[in-house]
C-alpha cells in the first residue's frame, strides 16, 4: 500500500504496522498527508502484519511458529508481532530510506531494523518507533529549567516546570510505558518513583484495546478519552505535553484538546502540546534524512 506521487529523489519511508488491523493501517494515510510536505518530496509505503504466514516466507527457523498479532496488547504481543513480521521486512529494507514502527511500545523491531540497516552497504537508513518519537518531541517541546532560577513558591503554572505524559489504551501499559520511559531516559530502576515526575507525568489509559479504537463508537471512545487525559492532568500540575500512546488514536488528538480545555481552561488547556507518535516519527526521519546525520 504506497500512498502520495514520488520523484526519483523522493525519501522513501515504509510505515510499519505490526498488527493485523488494516484499518488502523488505513487511518495514517490523512495523518501523515496532513504534514503537506511538497509533491514528490517524501514517498511513503504502508506494510501491515499478514493475518497468516504467506508461502515462501520462513517464519519458524527451527522455534515454534509465531503468531500474527491482531492488537499488541503487552510485551509478549509486540515480542510475538516482531517475530512473525521481521521476515517479511527484510526484502524490504534495500528500497527505503527510512523505515517507523507504528506501536506504541520499545518494540523490538526498532533495534532489529537499525542493526539489520547498520550492516547494509550504501547510503544511510534511519529507523525510529513512535514511542521514542514522541518522548524525544515531549522533551524538546516541554520547558523544564535545570537549576530553578525563580523560588517555587514564587511560580505561576505558566512558569512552573513542566512535565509530559502519555494517554494509552489498556491499563497494562500504566507500568509498560512507565518503565519504557524511564528506560529510555536511562533512570535506572534507582530512579523509578518519586524522581520519574520531575520531567514524566506518567501514563494513564483508556481501558480500551487498539483495535476498540476503530471498532466501537466513535463517541463512546471520544469519552474514553477525555476521561483518561482528565485523570493524566490531575496527576502533574504541570502538564505541557501529552502524548498518544497507540497508533490506532490517530485523529484524536481533539477529543485530548477538550479535555485539557475543559480541566485546565482555555488558555492553558489551549497550550498543551498533542503529540501524535506517527507524526513526530515521520517528521523526525525527515529532518535526520535531509541533515546527512
Amino acid at each position: 500500500m504506497a500512498s502520495n506521487a514520488s520523484s526519483p529523489s523522493a525519501l522513501r519511508i515504509l510505515i510499519i504496522n505490526p498488527n493485523t488491523s488494516t484499518s488502523m493501517t488505513e487511518a495514517l494515510v490523512p495523518l501523515l498527508d496532513s504534514l503537506a510536505y511538497p509533491p514528490g518530496f517524501v514517498k511513503y509505503t504502508f506494510f501491515t502484519s499478514p493475518a497468516t504466514p504467506a508461502e515462501g516466507i520462513n517464519v519458524a527457523k527451527g522455534e515454534p511458529e509465531p503468531r500474527a498479532i491482531p492488537s499488541i496488547n503487552s510485551h509478549e504481543d509486540a515480542d510475538e508481532s516482531a517475530k512473525f513480521c521481521l521476515p517479511y521486512l527484510q526484502p524490504l529494507l534495500a528500497d527505503h530510506d527510512a523505515f517507523l514502527v507504528a506501536c506504541y511500545s520499545q518494540h523490538p523491531l526498532v533495534f532489529q531494523l537499525k542493526t539489520l540497516c547498520a550492516a547494509l552497504d550504501g547510503p544511510k537508513k534511519y529507523v525510529t518507533g513512535i514511542f521514542e518519537a514522541s518522548v524525544l518531541a515531549s522533551l524538546a517541546l516541554t520547558t523544564h529549567e535545570p537549576e530553578p532560577l525563580v523560588p517555587e513558591k514564587d511560580r505561576s503554572r505558566s512558569y512552573q516546570n513542566e512535565t509530559f505524559g502519555i494517554v494509552s489504551t489498556g491499563k497494562i501499559w500504566e507500568e509498560i510505558l512507565g518503565h519504557a520511559v524511564d528506560k529510555f531516559l536511562s533512570l535506572g530502576e534507582q530512579r523509578v518513583g518519586a524522581e520519574r515526575h520531575s520531567r514524566f507525568a506518567g501514563v494513564e489509559t483508556t481501558g480500551l484495546n487498539a483495535t476498540d479504537l476503530h471498532d466501537l463508537p466513535a463517541d463512546q471512545v471520544r469519552v474514553k478519552m477525555i476521561e483518561a487525559t482528565k485523570q493524566l492532568l490531575r496527576k502533574s500540575s504541570s502538564v505541557g505535553a501529552i502524548c498518544l500512546g497507540c497508533a490506532g488514536m490517530a485523529g484524536l488528538d481533539d477529543a485530548v484538546r477538550q479535555a485539557c480545555v475543559e480541566e485546565l481552561g482555555e488558555s492553558l488547556g489551549g497550550r498543551v502540546r498533542i503529540v501524535d507518535g506517527v507524526k513526530a516519527g515521520v517528521s523526525m526521519l525527515v529532518g535526520l534524512a535531509m541533515a546527512g546525520f
